[in-house]
């Protein structure tokens, strides 16, 4: 048996997801693990979460027991030694050989592995971009909470598929602390986002954009030509799950350096889409436009100088 454990915020779990649909399709017999949410962990962090997947409607999984867990884990004094000592060496990521932890952008020996723990968060789209279309059908959206804000994104999707339109996700709040700057910072820049809305512009000069963000404030301050822009401020909670829906419907996705992003990118259904990226997802990663073009098959890249690589 493999367990994946699923954590993080909404994007993240969606990939753990994502991993977990792939190895079910490689004949593996795969559960996820939810204890990460327990209140007594998440207590402890400095960014409580949720288990959000199961806000899409119907979606199908199969949870481990404490019992498949601890068995899967088990180990004896010897080999809690071993681990140990390998692991304060560095020579292995985790103490338990039956743990294993996703160190870099791409494992593809992922797939051969058999009666482990998974962790990680899987970003790559070359995991799982072939079950693609599988996926879009099984994240299916419900119904926002408030009636009227839920004919509300109806009208605006509709809005959406009818004419040239584009989502562009911004990511600020936590990504300007102090602690996050210098991983998060600078990547999803201004020359960044200059750059990829004056692609579509010169695709077609009526494009209208969408924008999407936690700082209203901002929003309203850089983008307040309605003609031009329209700021989706209301899908707020457990309801900013139905921006995700929106975005799914825009002809192109300009995505921040953040797996909530990706997700209204990679769940559009268009055949005309475009998606767009930031080259790089963290400062402390290495980003080869030759591998990150491999793993982000038509995606296109741009960099924090606003150059499309």
């Amino acid at each position: 048996m493999i367990i994946i454990q699923i954590a993080g915020g909404l994007g993240n779990q969606m990939q753990q997801y994502a991993l977990y649909r792939k190895l079910l399709k490689l004949g593996k017999e795969v559960k996820l693990d939810l204890s990460w949410f327990d209140p007594k962990i998440q207590k402890n962090m400095l960014a409580p979460r949720e288990f959000e997947l199961a806000l899409f409607k119907d979606l199908p999984y199969e949870v481990c027991t404490k019992e498949e867990k601890a068995a899967l884990l088990k180990r004896n004094i010897f080999q809690k030694v071993v681990g140990k000592v390998a692991n304060m060496l560095r020579l292995t990521p985790s103490a338990n050989p039956k743990v294993f932890v996703e160190t870099k952008m791409y494992h593809p020996e992922v797939f051969e592995l058999d009666d482990m723990y998974i962790t990680g968060y899987f970003a790559c789209q070359y995991y799982y971009d072939d079950i693609m279309p599988e996926l879009r059908e099984l994240f299916v959206f419900p119904d926002h909470r408030d009636p009227d804000l839920q004919q509300r994104n109806k009208v605006i999707a509709a809005k959406m598929d009818s004419e040239v339109s584009v989502s562009v996700h911004i990511r600020r709040g936590d990504y300007l602390a102090p602690e996050n700057v210098k991983i998060l910072g600078n990547i999803a820049s201004d020359e960044y986002y200059k750059s990829a809305m004056n692609h579509f512009l010169k695709e077609d000069p009526s494009t209208h954009f969408y924008i999407f963000t936690s700082d209203h404030e901002y929003a309203r301050e850089n983008y307040s030509d309605e003609s031009r822009y329209t700021i989706i401020d209301w899908n707020i909670g457990k309801d900013s799950i139905q921006d995700l829906m929106l975005m799914s419907h825009c002809k192109g996705n300009i995505c921040a350096n953040s797996t909530f992003s990706f997700w209204g990118a990679r769940l559009n259904k268009r055949e005309d889409k475009e998606l767009v990226r930031t080259l790089k997802m963290r400062n402390n990663q290495v980003a080869e436009p030759e591998t990150m073009h491999k793993y982000w098959k038509d995606w296109i890249l741009i960099d924090n100088q606003g150059n499309i690589v």
